[in-house]
């Protein structure tokens, strides 16, 4: 049923599926607000080393205020992070069935917040980064955090790098020719194929997702966010919806 599959994605108890199929519903929902939000703010707001070297290289230039846009975005995305994990681990001690809800519903509610009032809170500057920007650094950090903690740190949705490198290495690995002897008891290099489906399932729902946030973007404007919310808001419900059956 479809209640029961939506309530699996944050139950506490985890599988790989569970693990796989939640963080591409998220890498997709961090595609969309980076690529869209890039058209409403004028940057990406899950691109933490992008930040630390705009404020390393601004440092060197003298552009005091650029540095200090960047250090508030940086600033933003780690509290997020950190608000994950203050939610996750107080619901775990105390409510362990719904550890994972208050955050979900948290960055449902932060995106319909920016679907309704992101317009209202552009214009309004601290220092060349917008309230709507730092606003999206927050949840990116909530929501990475989130999944890094789901899935033990296999999994993480709203930065390509390290997937990018991790399949890289695994595409590497499939690509090598064993044919040569090696040293006794060498084993020989195998891909992990498992690895490999996670990145590119990972990779392929950002993209997905950037596509389609960019194109809701322009077309919709700041309310194309509230289907992402809506999704967070439906797996949140499921798995309360079904806690509460169990009780």
């Amino acid at each position: 049923m479809p209640v029961d599959y939506l309530a699996s994605l944050a139950a506490p108890e985890r599988s790989a599926r569970s693990n796989l199929h939640l963080g591409a519903g998220l890498a997709f929902v961090a595609g969309a607000l980076n690529a869209g939000g890039f058209l409403a703010v004028g940057q990406y707001t899950s691109h933490m080393t992008g930040m630390v070297s705009t404020a390393a290289d601004n440092i060197a230039l003298g552009q005091w205020v650029v540095v200090i846009g960047a250090v508030l975005a940086f600033a933003a995305f780690l509290c997020g992070a950190m608000c994950t994990a203050l939610l996750v681990n107080f619901s775990r001690r105390h409510q362990p069935r719904w550890a994972y809800l208050p955050t979900l519903g948290l960055e449902a509610l932060l995106l319909l917040g920016f679907g309704v009032i992101g317009s209202q809170l552009l214009p309004h500057q601290i220092e060349r980064v917008s309230l709507t920007a730092l606003l999206l650094c927050f949840t990116m950090g909530l929501q990475n955090a989130l999944v890094t903690k789901i899935s033990n740190a296999e999994i993480r949705t709203t930065h390509l790098t390290g997937l990018v490198t991790d399949f890289g290495i695994e595409l590497g690995r499939l690509l090598y020719w064993n044919r040569s002897p090696g040293r006794p008891g060498e084993p020989k290099v195998r891909a992990n194929r498992r690895r490999l489906r996670i990145h590119a399932t990972m990779i392929g729902a950002f993209f997905g997702g950037g596509i389609s946030g960019a194109l809701a973007f322009k077309h919709l404007g700041f309310v194309a966010t509230v289907p992402l919310a809506v999704g967070l808001v439906l797996i949140a419900m499921a798995s309360l919806l079904r806690s509460t059956q169990t009780d």
